[in-house]
């Protein structure tokens, strides 16, 4: 459990300490005033979890206390649970007790007299080991800070369809792909056109330009949009393919069969010029290709398939040719700049700024002309004019941490670090939804009530209120892909933050 993690965790122990049913359970068993020590005790860690996490990446010894820490307020946490199943317990025997059960109680296992001594003996267990945590933060010079400071300020939302005027340094890719998909195809029925290019460049990104271009929509008869990720199942491509034409008849094709399928999409395509973009393939079974490709080369004669992917393998699976492999490459620094100011600044105010303009030269040069890092970092930065804040990032030595399997861990890392305490463990319960994946606002409330992530609602809200609230916040940062607000509700998915974020929380989670 990471630092900032621990910080919620000890949070959600403190509100459990402070409700009533365990309080009126300390009183009762006569254990009230050492379970307040054991909270003040609590809450002096608690301050200073906050400063540890900003001391934790090149600090092993730090890293070892806060694992201590984090089993003292696992079995906090036991006690507390015990108190509030004993304030249960007590009210069924209150209810529903006779007297002759209260004298065999009185020789039980839930004696009150043993039961208060136990209790009182693991209180102390725990003041004990707190107060000896107390002692060593003076080793790493760990500061108390009891609220977390950092605001996230919220950028109006736009749609998901990807505005032009809001990319930036893809305009001569997004042509020369243009000018691939609609040139002759030396009497080919249908070929195919990769994107290849690592996690963060914005393949997607540039995609979608593409398929929205003036002169696609004038080739092409027929397009469709496609997200493969990793489950390259012909069935469910089949059927996404189908999903995005009109259908008049309001057929239920999620109940056809795979022969059902492809032969209502064959009929769809037959004789059409069509363009077929598959977004994020992974795939690289040649068998299941080729299936695919089979059952969709029907179409007329310059036919295309565009592709995007981070798997050269991939790309030569499909029988490539070589022209039409299209390697996407970083933007340039001066792009990047232009977007970095985009994602830090609202309009026009980064012109009061030249000095943070200069730090955010710096940094730019760190993020190495890849897209996402620049705008996760840029996003992170948003509405703050701190200068010491800006140079701390620029200097951060998380910057020095190597590319993994081609990822842009230190500018996403980095990211992470400056998100609030209370949003990262929201964040961190995203790494067990797999890529692509289309979430749910209701349903990721409903899981971070259940984990206790949630804040209790204010007067007139609901929890999904709050947990929208989070939800935008965590998109405001760049956290977020696809977003869609419907109102009572929105849609979002995550595209290349889970591999991401799976590496993230990895090196973070301390190992008991």
């Amino acid at each position: 459990m990471a630092a900032s993690l621990l910080f919620s965790f000890a949070e959600s122990v403190l509100g459990k300490l402070a409700t009533a049913a365990v309080q009126e359970a300390s009183l009762a068993l006569g254990v009230h005033s050492e379970l307040q020590q054991m909270k003040e005790n609590m809450e002096i860690i608690r301050g200073v979890l906050l400063d540890a996490e900003k001391k934790t990446t090149h600090s092993s010894g730090l890293s070892q206390w806060l694992r201590q820490v984090k089993r003292v307020f696992s079995d906090a946490e036991d006690i507390v649970d015990d108190f509030q199943c004993e304030a249960l317990r007590k009210h069924v025997v209150n209810t529903y007790g006779s007297f002759s059960r209260k004298v065999r109680r009185f020789f039980s296992t839930s004696n009150p007299v043993v039961y208060r001594l136990r209790m009182a003996h693991h209180i102390q267990d725990i003041n004990t080991r707190l107060a000896k945590l107390e002692t060593q933060r003076s080793m790493f010079g760990l500061q108390i800070i009891h609220h977390d400071t950092r605001v996230v300020h919220v950028r109006d939302m736009t749609h998901s369809y990807v505005n032009p005027s809001n990319v930036t340094g893809r305009e001569d890719d997004k042509n020369e792909i243009v000018r691939l998909l609609v040139q002759d195809a030396d009497h080919e029925s249908l070929s195919i056109i990769p994107i290849v290019g690592m996690g963060g460049l914005g393949k997607t990104t540039l995609a979608k330009l593409v398929f929205n271009d003036t002169n696609i929509d004038a080739c092409f008869s027929l397009k469709m949009w496609v997200c493969v990720s990793n489950d390259f199942d012909l069935r469910n491509v089949l059927l996404k393919i189908l999903n995005t034409f009109k259908n008049p008849t309001r057929e239920n094709f999620n109940n056809f069969d795979i022969e059902q399928l492809q032969i209502r999409l064959r009929n769809t395509l037959q004789g059409q010029k069509f363009l077929l973009v598959l977004d994020d393939v992974w795939n690289e079974d040649r068998a299941k290709w080729d299936e695919l490709k089979e059952i969709i080369d029907v179409g007329a004669e310059g036919s295309k398939i565009l592709v995007t992917t981070r798997s050269h393998a991939v790309a030569a699976m499909m029988h490539t040719k070589p022209s039409d492999l299209y390697l996407l490459e970083c933007i340039s620094e001066e792009d990047s700049f232009s977007l970095f100011v985009k994602c830090a600044f609202a309009k026009g105010v980064e012109k009061k700024h030249p000095q943070l303009l200069e730090i955010g030269k710096e940094i730019v040069e760190k993020c190495g002309g890849l897209p996402l890092a620049v705008k996760t970092v840029g996003s992170s930065l948003f509405s703050r004019f701190d200068k010491k804040e800006w140079e701390s990032i620029r200097d951060n030595e998380i910057w020095n941490l190597k590319q993994i399997e081609n990822e842009i861990l230190p500018a996403l890392k980095l990211s992470y670090d400056q998100l609030p305490s209370y949003l990262k463990p929201c964040l961190a319960s995203f790494s067990f939804y797999q890529q692509d994946t289309d979430i749910m606002s209701s349903h990721i409330s409903a899981l971070w009530e259940a984990l206790g992530f949630l804040p209790p609602p204010k007067e007139n809200e609901s929890v999904i209120d709050v947990a929208s609230q989070l939800l935008h916040e965590l998109w405001s940062r760049s956290f977020l892909s696809n977003y869609v607000d419907l109102g009572s509700y929105s849609w979002f998915n995550l595209h290349d933050w889970c591999t991401i974020l799976q590496f993230i929380f990895q090196k973070a989670s301390f190992k008991e």
